[in-house]
């Protein structure tokens, strides 16, 4: 069973500057496209571009998963995107700089930048920079959210002309998301005794002990967790926002969804929690996984494209 809650009523709408080297079913792939360099590395996501059929709208993807971004070779990704592209979406899979080099704070500011040179070559991929929307799952979801809440206009006296780029988006869809990740290291006694068997480390909108050591990209100064603290960020600006989760998930509690949901709502902005009855983190079997696409592409769908 899935649940559907808005803002305004109950619904049950749910749902690169390269030549492209590669094209299969339609689609054409430009892989690789450098969008920033940092500590000698190149900043890089790949572009899937729906051939004869693109809609004008952009989908960044945050792939990240533990606030790591791994690479794989965009002919296998393809699969992934390919509900969005069947819809005329271009589809960029953006890759930030990993843990446990890299921490969170790191992370957000490169798929930041990814924005801002997206928005500022969107002729280049054919699409609107008024019409982008980002989505990802587990720390791909925490950062989708802070791209949606926590965005600016640009700063116009930048000498980068990506940083003189707005890295504000339309439309944000967030999976099993983390939204506060100032208390990193709690003592025990703020948690049920249950938490450790449940395994728990995202609870009650917070971060459990022991999560920090093993997602090491929560290993930052103090002082920074509320800037990388979505449930913070929330303000009446915010784009059309949709949370999905599972009610059976071990790692990221459903409370997390809840609560920024609830902002959300307070805050008069757009916004959707579907509860997929039974779905742990990740969204293992198929039918929870159509699920949440369904619901991910509709929502797209309505506030980029009108449908």
């Amino acid at each position: 069973m899935t649940m559907l809650t808005r803002a305004t009523a109950t619904t049950l709408t749910l749902l690169c500057l390269a030549i492209p080297l590669h094209a299969q079913s339609s689609v054409s792939i430009m892989p690789d496209v450098v969008y920033g360099h940092k500590a000698g590395m190149a900043l890089t996501f790949d572009v899937f571009m729906p051939a004869g059929q693109a809609n004008g709208a952009g989908i960044l993807n945050m792939v990240s998963g533990g606030w790591i971004s791994r690479w794989t070779a965009p002919e296998e990704a393809q699969a992934g995107y390919q509900a969005l592209l069947d819809r005329g979406f271009t589809v960029f899979a953006v890759r930030h700089g990993s843990s446990p080099r890299f921490d969170v704070p790191e992370a957000y500011a490169d798929v930041t930048r990814a924005v801002r040179f997206v928005r500022l070559h969107a002729s280049t991929y054919g699409i609107n920079p008024a019409r982008l929307g980002v989505y990802g799952g587990s720390a791909g979801g925490h950062l989708s959210l802070m791209l949606g809440l926590a965005s600016d206009d640009g700063d116009p006296s930048a000498t980068d002309e990506v940083l003189r780029m707005s890295s504000r988006v339309a439309a944000v869809v967030a999976n099993y998301p983390p939204v506060d990740l100032r208390k990193r290291a709690m003592s025990s006694e703020r948690f049920p005794a249950t938490l450790p068997e449940r395994g728990l480390f995202f609870a009650g909108g917070v971060v459990a002990p022991g999560a920090a050591d093993r997602f090491v990209a929560l290993a930052f100064e103090d002082e920074l967790g509320a800037s990388v603290s979505p449930i913070l960020h929330v303000s009446a600006d915010d784009p059309p926002t949709l949370l999905i989760h599972g009610n059976a998930d071990a790692l990221v509690d459903l409370n997390n969804s809840e609560l920024i949901h609830s902002a959300l709502v307070a805050s008069g902005i757009e916004t959707g929690l579907v509860v997929i009855e039974g779905a742990g983190h990740g969204f293992r079997t198929a039918e929870d996984r159509a699920q949440a696409s369904e619901a991910l592409v509709r929502w797209f769908e309505k506030h980029l494209t009108g449908r």
